[in-house]
Protein backbone atom coordinates (compact mmCIF):
# COMPACT_ATOMS: atom_id res chain seq x y z
CA UNK A 1 0.00 0.00 0.00
CA UNK A 2 1.50 3.32 -1.08
CA UNK A 3 1.54 5.99 1.58
CA UNK A 4 -1.05 8.68 0.88
CA UNK A 5 -1.55 12.16 2.24
CA UNK A 6 -4.85 12.55 4.04
CA UNK A 7 -6.22 15.97 4.83
CA UNK A 8 -7.97 16.24 8.18
CA UNK A 9 -10.39 19.13 7.89
CA UNK A 10 -9.87 21.62 10.73
CA UNK A 11 -12.94 23.80 11.25
CA UNK A 12 -12.67 24.19 15.02
CA UNK A 13 -15.13 21.40 15.76
CA UNK A 14 -13.18 18.19 15.21
CA UNK A 15 -11.40 15.68 17.38
CA UNK A 16 -8.34 16.55 15.36
CA UNK A 17 -5.39 15.34 17.38
CA UNK A 18 -6.71 11.87 18.11
CA UNK A 19 -7.94 11.46 14.53
CA UNK A 20 -4.62 12.57 13.04
CA UNK A 21 -2.61 10.35 15.40
CA UNK A 22 -4.79 7.35 14.56
CA UNK A 23 -4.37 7.98 10.83
CA UNK A 24 -0.59 8.24 11.25
CA UNK A 25 -0.56 5.00 13.23
CA UNK A 26 -2.55 3.44 10.38
CA UNK A 27 0.19 4.51 7.96
CA UNK A 28 -0.96 7.81 6.49
CA UNK A 29 0.73 11.16 6.12
CA UNK A 30 -1.57 13.79 7.59
CA UNK A 31 -2.04 17.47 6.81
CA UNK A 32 -4.58 19.75 8.44
CA UNK A 33 -6.86 21.48 5.94
CA UNK A 34 -7.99 24.90 7.16
CA UNK A 35 -8.81 26.59 3.83
CA UNK A 36 -9.88 25.54 0.33
CA UNK A 37 -6.35 25.57 -1.12
CA UNK A 38 -5.37 22.87 1.37
CA UNK A 39 -7.44 20.42 -0.63
CA UNK A 40 -4.96 20.76 -3.50
CA UNK A 41 -2.24 19.00 -1.48
CA UNK A 42 -4.05 15.87 -0.31
CA UNK A 43 -5.21 12.55 -1.75
CA UNK A 44 -8.26 12.20 0.51
CA UNK A 45 -10.11 14.13 3.17
CA UNK A 46 -11.34 13.12 6.60
CA UNK A 47 -13.98 15.28 8.26
CA UNK A 48 -14.37 14.57 11.98
CA UNK A 49 -16.84 16.41 14.14
CA UNK A 50 -17.66 17.14 17.75
CA UNK A 51 -20.47 19.51 18.71
CA UNK A 52 -23.77 20.41 17.10
CA UNK A 53 -24.86 20.01 13.48
CA UNK A 54 -25.58 23.73 13.12
CA UNK A 55 -22.28 24.88 14.61
CA UNK A 56 -20.31 22.49 12.41
CA UNK A 57 -22.13 23.68 9.28
CA UNK A 58 -21.55 27.33 10.20
CA UNK A 59 -17.86 26.79 10.89
CA UNK A 60 -17.30 24.96 7.61
CA UNK A 61 -18.99 27.83 5.81
CA UNK A 62 -16.95 30.46 7.64
CA UNK A 63 -13.68 28.77 6.61
CA UNK A 64 -14.79 28.72 2.98
CA UNK A 65 -14.66 24.92 2.90
CA UNK A 66 -18.38 24.22 2.51
CA UNK A 67 -18.71 24.43 -1.27
CA UNK A 68 -15.21 23.05 -1.99
CA UNK A 69 -16.09 19.96 0.07
CA UNK A 70 -19.33 19.56 -1.87
CA UNK A 71 -17.34 19.83 -5.10
CA UNK A 72 -14.72 17.34 -3.80
CA UNK A 73 -17.40 14.75 -3.05
CA UNK A 74 -19.26 15.51 -6.28
CA UNK A 75 -16.09 14.83 -8.25
CA UNK A 76 -15.87 11.35 -6.70
CA UNK A 77 -12.78 12.07 -4.63
CA UNK A 78 -12.12 10.06 -1.43
CA UNK A 79 -13.91 11.26 1.70
CA UNK A 80 -14.31 9.77 5.15
CA UNK A 81 -16.76 11.41 7.53
CA UNK A 82 -16.65 10.63 11.25
CA UNK A 83 -19.62 11.31 13.55
CA UNK A 84 -20.78 14.83 12.56
CA UNK A 85 -18.66 14.49 9.43
CA UNK A 86 -21.10 11.70 8.58
CA UNK A 87 -24.27 13.53 9.61
CA UNK A 88 -23.36 16.66 7.63
CA UNK A 89 -23.54 14.67 4.39
CA UNK A 90 -27.34 14.64 4.63
CA UNK A 91 -29.98 17.28 3.97
CA UNK A 92 -31.02 18.23 7.49
CA UNK A 93 -30.89 17.34 11.17
CA UNK A 94 -33.45 17.46 13.97
CA UNK A 95 -30.63 18.85 16.09
CA UNK A 96 -30.57 22.14 14.15
CA UNK A 97 -33.94 22.83 12.48
CA UNK A 98 -33.66 25.05 9.44
CA UNK A 99 -29.94 24.39 8.92
CA UNK A 100 -29.09 22.69 5.64
CA UNK A 101 -26.50 19.94 5.49
CA UNK A 102 -24.15 19.38 2.58
CA UNK A 103 -26.98 17.46 0.96
CA UNK A 104 -24.74 15.15 -1.04
CA UNK A 105 -26.83 12.25 0.29
CA UNK A 106 -30.61 12.16 0.48
CA UNK A 107 -31.95 11.69 3.97
CA UNK A 108 -32.14 13.32 7.36
CA UNK A 109 -30.57 13.06 10.80
CA UNK A 110 -32.88 12.20 13.71
CA UNK A 111 -32.61 11.95 17.48
CA UNK A 112 -32.80 8.70 19.39
CA UNK A 113 -36.32 8.23 20.77
CA UNK A 114 -37.13 9.66 24.18
CA UNK A 115 -37.91 7.26 27.00
CA UNK A 116 -35.87 4.72 28.88
CA UNK A 117 -33.00 4.84 26.40
CA UNK A 118 -29.95 6.62 27.76
CA UNK A 119 -29.05 9.43 25.37
CA UNK A 120 -26.40 10.12 24.23
CA UNK A 121 -25.18 6.65 23.45
CA UNK A 122 -21.67 6.54 24.89
CA UNK A 123 -19.59 3.39 24.68
CA UNK A 124 -18.99 0.22 22.74
CA UNK A 125 -21.61 -1.32 20.48
CA UNK A 126 -21.28 -4.17 17.96
CA UNK A 127 -21.73 -3.55 14.26
CA UNK A 128 -24.09 -5.78 12.30
CA UNK A 129 -24.60 -6.40 8.61
CA UNK A 130 -21.21 -4.93 7.71
CA UNK A 131 -20.19 -4.84 4.06
CA UNK A 132 -17.89 -2.92 1.78
CA UNK A 133 -14.23 -1.91 1.78
CA UNK A 134 -14.04 -0.28 5.22
CA UNK A 135 -14.83 -3.60 6.92
CA UNK A 136 -12.55 -5.90 4.97
CA UNK A 137 -11.17 -8.42 7.48
CA UNK A 138 -13.32 -7.04 10.31
CA UNK A 139 -15.81 -9.67 11.50
CA UNK A 140 -19.48 -8.86 11.75
CA UNK A 141 -20.23 -8.20 15.42
CA UNK A 142 -17.03 -6.27 16.06
CA UNK A 143 -17.62 -3.50 18.59
CA UNK A 144 -16.82 0.14 17.89
CA UNK A 145 -16.95 3.22 20.11
CA UNK A 146 -19.89 5.63 19.81
CA UNK A 147 -20.69 9.04 21.31
CA UNK A 148 -23.89 10.48 19.80
CA UNK A 149 -27.50 11.49 20.34
CA UNK A 150 -28.48 11.66 16.65
CA UNK A 151 -28.09 9.32 13.68
CA UNK A 152 -28.70 9.55 9.91
CA UNK A 153 -31.60 7.90 8.13
CA UNK A 154 -30.49 7.56 4.48
CA UNK A 155 -33.24 7.51 1.87
CA UNK A 156 -31.28 4.85 -0.04
CA UNK A 157 -30.71 1.73 2.08
CA UNK A 158 -28.27 0.40 -0.52
CA UNK A 159 -25.55 2.80 0.67
CA UNK A 160 -25.63 1.54 4.28
CA UNK A 161 -22.40 -0.35 5.00
CA UNK A 162 -22.92 -1.09 8.70
CA UNK A 163 -25.85 -1.13 11.08
CA UNK A 164 -26.12 -1.01 14.85
CA UNK A 165 -28.85 -1.39 17.44
CA UNK A 166 -29.39 1.02 20.29
CA UNK A 167 -33.06 1.09 21.10
CA UNK A 168 -33.58 1.26 17.33
CA UNK A 169 -31.77 -0.21 14.37
CA UNK A 170 -29.74 2.58 12.72
CA UNK A 171 -27.22 3.14 9.94
CA UNK A 172 -23.81 3.14 11.63
CA UNK A 173 -22.00 3.79 8.37
CA UNK A 174 -22.34 4.31 4.64
CA UNK A 175 -20.22 3.67 1.58
CA UNK A 176 -20.95 4.69 -1.98
CA UNK A 177 -18.12 5.00 -4.48
CA UNK A 178 -15.28 6.93 -2.84
CA UNK A 179 -17.59 8.36 -0.18
CA UNK A 180 -17.45 6.65 3.22
CA UNK A 181 -18.64 7.66 6.67
CA UNK A 182 -19.11 6.21 10.14
CA UNK A 183 -21.21 7.23 13.12
CA UNK A 184 -18.70 5.53 15.41
CA UNK A 185 -15.25 6.92 16.13
CA UNK A 186 -12.52 4.78 14.53
CA UNK A 187 -9.87 6.82 16.36
CA UNK A 188 -11.37 5.72 19.70
CA UNK A 189 -12.07 2.12 18.68
CA UNK A 190 -8.61 0.66 19.30
CA UNK A 191 -7.38 -2.08 16.94
CA UNK A 192 -10.68 -2.44 15.09
CA UNK A 193 -10.85 1.30 14.46
CA UNK A 194 -7.28 1.36 13.15
CA UNK A 195 -8.23 -1.46 10.78
CA UNK A 196 -11.07 0.70 9.42
CA UNK A 197 -8.63 3.57 8.82
CA UNK A 198 -6.17 1.24 7.09
CA UNK A 199 -8.96 -0.09 4.92
CA UNK A 200 -9.92 3.45 3.96
CA UNK A 201 -6.37 4.00 2.74
CA UNK A 202 -6.51 0.88 0.58
CA UNK A 203 -9.38 2.50 -1.33
CA UNK A 204 -7.23 5.47 -2.41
Amino acid sequence: MSRKTIGVVDYDRGNLRSVSKALETAGARVEFVTAPDGLDRVDAVVVPGVGSFGDCAANLQSTGLWEPLRAWIGAGRPYLGICLGYQLLFESSEESPGVAGLGVLKGRVVRFPQGELKVPQIGWNPLIATRGPLYDGIPDGTSMYFVHSFYPVPDDPAIVSARCEYGVDFAAGISTGALHATQFHPEKSQAAGLAVLRNFQTTL
